[in-house]
This record gives structure tokens, sequence and C-alpha cells, in this order.
């Protein structure tokens, strides 16, 4: 498989415009990815860049990182729910995609909508990762242990459900951010609590900081969550098979069985694939 695709990179044709690169150079670059500027974001499409690097024996130098800044990024004064949900960490990437100005998009699978834009499809996702959340504090050793009344900073409207269906005596309250923002504004005394996804912290060698596990039988997690899903044009045949060859397929199962509704409804869905069949607990809340 390698050897029919690696021709593809010496010829490539570099399309579009850059919004902001890192890495190769525009004339040695072999393909080119879109990601958003966060760090986990950034380490997320570092995956992606060295797994295709070495399935297809190429330097990872040849691979750029496209940062593209997105709607999600920019609305810091309200929930994202109230200005769209999912697809605002998505948009722009995607349009980038469409117009050619990026041959792949890398995205964590909880961010992106049911539905795609018309031309674009999920050509590839990697081996998951540990789906479940973690709960952080400084006050408390669980979710249980927190005072009546405690903070507990999070903008996921499935993880606010989740919370108060456990402590319908706590106080849930918006905090945006991404993870390392959100983290200091728990030492800040901002929240009492918080909750984050493990897969987050371990691409990002955080785990350290979390709590307490939170078992998914309690805390379903939210569709995709721990899956890097990779976008493609679906016209686009030789970066479609080119990441054929860092495709999880029982991933791609787990992620089918488990697709939901938009990121502004409190959906959770957690899908395993075993050998005879596919196990699914799927619940809204």
């Amino acid at each position: 498989m390698i050897a029919r695709v690696r021709p593809a990179f010496p010829g490539l044709a570099l399309r579009g415009h850059r919004v902001q690169s890192s890495g190769a150079s525009e004339g040695a670059a072999a393909l080119r990815i879109g990601t958003r500027g966060s760090p986990l974001a950034l380490a997320q499409a570092g995956q992606v860049r060295s797994r295709l690097a070495a399935v297809h024996g190429i330097a990872a130098e040849r691979i750029a990182l496209e940062i593209i800044r997105t709607t999600g990024d920019m609305i810091r004064d309200r929930p994202l729910a109230e200005a769209g949900g999912k697809g605002l960490f998505t948009k722009e990437i995607e349009e980038a995609l469409l117009a050619g100005a990026i041959d792949l998009a890398v995205h964590s699978a909880k961010d992106m909508p049911t539905v795609l834009p018309s031309g674009l499809t999920i050509a590839a996702v990697l081996p998951r990762e540990d789906p479940r959340d973690v709960f952080i504090s400084r006050k408390a050793g669980t979710l249980r242990e927190l005072p009546a009344g405690a903070k507990v900073g999070t903008a996921s409207l499935r993880r606010q459900a989740l919370v108060l269906r456990a402590r319908r005596d706590l106080a849930v309250v918006p905090m945006r951010g991404n993870v390392e923002t959100r983290l200091r504004k728990l030492d800040a005394g901002e929240v009492d609590a918080t909750l984050l996804a493990l897969a987050g912290l371990k691409r990002l060698g955080l785990q350290a900081a979390a709590t307490a596990l939170l078992p998914l039988d309690e805390f379903l997690p939210a569709v995709g969550q721990g899956v890097i899903a990779i976008e493609a044009r679906a016209d686009d045949a030789r970066t479609c098979a080119l990441l054929a060859a860092v495709d999880d397929r029982e991933t791609a199962t787990a992620l089918a069985v488990g697709l939901g509704p938009g990121h502004q409804q409190a959906h959770a869905s957690h899908s395993i694939v075993t050998r005879r069949r596919r196990n699914r607990r799927r619940r809204g809340i």
C-alpha cells in the first residue's frame, strides 16, 4: 500500500494561500494540514503529521501545519451554544479545505457537526484515546465530596446536565478557554472544580492534573470524545489514499455508530466494537 501512494508526494501541486504556517516551506510542502492554533489542536495535528510521515517514509518537515483561527476561537463573550454550536470550531478550516488552501484538516471529532459540508468527508481517524472525562479540583477528591453550593465551571451542556443530575445542590457556571486556561482559572479560585476530557490532558502531557476519573456508566462522554478526525475533499483521491494508510477502522466504526446531534444539545454516547457485534450505550440527557 505504501509503495502505491508514496509517488503522490513529489508532484503535489500547491494551491490557495497560507493562513499561518508551521513546518515545511511552501516549495517543499508535500501536504498542508489545516488546524486550530490551540496547544491541544497543534498537538493533535502533530500526531497526524508524524503518522503520515512515518507510514509514507518522508520527513515530517515536508508536511506543513496551517494555523487557522475559527469563529469559535474568536467568540469570548457568550456560550458557543448561543452562537451556533459545533460548527464554530470547524467552519473556517472547512472553507480553506474547500478552497484548496489546505489538503486536509485535523479536528477533535467531538467538535464536528453530524452533517459535513457538501464535498467534504472524514477520510481517516486515528486510534481513539481514553474517552473518559476527569474531575479536577483543589478542594475535593471527587464530585460527591464538593460542599453544597460549590462552583463547577464548564461550558459543555452535556457536562452541566451530568453534574446537576448527580448533584443538584452545586452551582454550574460557564467557563470557556483552552485546557491550560481552564486550569489557570481553577487555580485562581474562579471555580471550585471543573471537568475536562482525559484524552486532551494526555495529549498535552497534563494527565497528572486529573483529580479523579469519571466512570463511563455515570458520565457518558461526548460523541467522538478521544477521537482525532481527519477531513479531506471527497474528490481528492490522492489525499484520501494517503490518509487511508493511517485510518483506524475500529475507531471509525465506533464513531459512525455513535454519531449524534449538534454541540448545542447535551448528547452523550459511547460505542465499543467487538468481534461479533457493536455494543452501544447511547443516552440523550
